[in-house]
């Protein structure tokens, strides 16, 4: 699931529903980064009986409200806006050079290019977690500690952990490698 599926005027329940309507045919439903946070709800809209990998994602809680960014994430993000609300591109909210370990350096403009401009609004929206998502199949692959406090809660759900030696997104750097990791932690869960 990516951002980039944005339409003008959509927000983030434009997007379950279409990603939900996407995912029909899955056998496993993978989410990275804050995809993390829409994807027990993509999985609830389809009627997916898929296990869920969150690789390098943020999670909503097992239950309650939640919004689509941390205060402080939101905080600094928003200070980034434009007159108009819109946020630059992913790859422009970091201080130059923080991301040479995180994206390959022949990627970078492709990635800068393809990421969209989002409105703040979008980290505002908040969403009502689905009841009892927390303890149906998923699994969390982790690339390195970047999301420790997910890592610890999806172990507290009893989920399947692995974490591999990597940044946020490891899976540009070695597709194989996490790939192999995705089916390795969902198969417990696939018939």
């Amino acid at each position: 699931m990516a951002a980039t599926d944005l339409g003008e005027g959509e927000g983030a329940g434009d997007l379950v529903e279409r990603w939900g309507g996407e995912a029909g045919l899955s056998d496993v439903l993978a989410a990275h980064s804050n995809a993390g946070y829409l994807a027990p709800l993509v999985r609830e809209t389809a009627g997916l009986d898929v296990p869920l990998v969150a690789m390098g994602a943020a999670l909503p809680p097992a239950e309650g409200r939640y919004a689509l960014a941390p205060p402080a994430l939101r905080d600094m993000i928003a200070a980034l806006a434009d007159a108009d609300g819109l946020l630059p591109p992913w790859t422009r909210w970091w201080p130059s050079g923080s991301l040479d370990d995180v994206v390959p350096a022949d990627r970078l403009t492709e990635l800068d290019a393809a990421c969209p401009r989002l409105p703040v609004a979008y980290v505002d929206e908040t969403f009502e977690a689905p009841k009892g998502w927390a303890s149906r199949p998923s699994a969390y692959l982790a690339f390195g500690q970047t999301y420790a406090e997910e890592i610890e809660a999806a172990r507290s759900w009893g989920w399947p952990v692995r974490v591999l030696d990597g940044a946020h997104l490891h899976h540009l750097h070695a597709p194989d490698e996490v790939a192999a990791a995705v089916i390795a932690v969902a198969t417990p869960f696939v018939p």
